[in-house]
């Protein structure tokens, strides 16, 4: 095994396996600037290595993925600047990830809330220890979403479930969404690093050609004019939502509430 890191982003090699480790623990690895930056990076040069055939991302600390940093999204309202340039870094994202020629694993633990769910939903297969909680959680924070739940995860997790998830911003344990056939697997607690990484080299081994063609007709056949159309509207529609609603101050009243308690 090799790796590097740097202040977010934790890079392991493992054979034939590029694992990035999403490095805030103390944040949850909610999703700063730095953040998706490094995690782009890092998935275009683990799609010009040609030694790596498939990636594995996990999250360090207590959780996989808190969502969008809200302390970012009140620091840019505060300078004065909308988050949807931010949002938009996310989006493009969790596309890559979508249309990259390399099969990409999720192994979520803790947490994988708002664009932690949208980054597992935009992989090619999921993993998840027992009792994570997964959700969209947006409306909770009185926010939409922004980088592929509404466009996704009806597709993913069937419409009724989708709806739920979207519409009540609830949290449901990882052993809800197994019979849906989105969870590849479900281990007990510990465990999902290591299960991930079994499922990253099974479709390491089957790499070829065919593989990443394979996946570019799943992409195409997904309709992808009307994913792009999809994930556009999502902004376009965060951006009315946070411009007509005061979306600062329910943020900055979540964290008062927090410190308070």
């Amino acid at each position: 095994m090799t790796g590097f890191s740097d202040a977010v982003l934790r890079v392991e090699q493992h054979g034939p396996v590029r694992q990035l480790v999403l490095d805030r623990p103390r944040q949850r690895n909610a999703l700063n600037a730095a953040l998706v930056d490094a995690l782009t990076a890092a998935l275009s040069e683990a799609e010009t290595d040609p030694a790596t055939r498939a990636v594995l991302i996990t999250g360090a600390g207590p959780s996989f993925c808190a969502g969008a940093d809200l302390q970012h999204l009140l620091m840019l309202s505060e300078s004065g600047e909308s988050p949807v340039p931010f949002l938009r870094t996310v989006s493009d994202l969790t596309r890559r990830i979508e249309i990259s020629p390399l099969p990409v694993v999720a192994a979520l633990h803790g947490h994988a809330v708002a664009g932690g769910m949208e980054i597992a939903l935009a992989c090619d297969a999921v993993v998840a220890e027992t009792d994570t909680l997964i959700g969209d959680g947006h409306i909770r924070n009185h926010l939409v979403p922004g980088a592929g739940s509404a466009v996704r995860m009806r597709r993913k997790l069937g419409d009724a479930l989708g709806r739920w998830l979207g519409l009540t911003g609830e949290l449901l344990p990882a052993e809800r969404f197994l019979a849906t056939g989105w969870l590849h697997s479900l281990v007990e607690p510990g465990r999902t690093a290591d299960e991930g990484l079994r499922a990253a080299k099974v479709l390491a081994a089957a790499a070829n050609p065919a593989q990443a063609a394979f996946k570019r007709m799943f992409a195409v056949l997904d309709d992808e004019p009307r994913v792009e159309a999809g994930l556009a509207l999502e902004l376009e529609e965060f951006e009315r939502h946070w411009s007509t609603h005061d979306v600062p101050h329910e943020l900055r009243r979540f964290f008062t509430r927090r410190s308070a308690g």
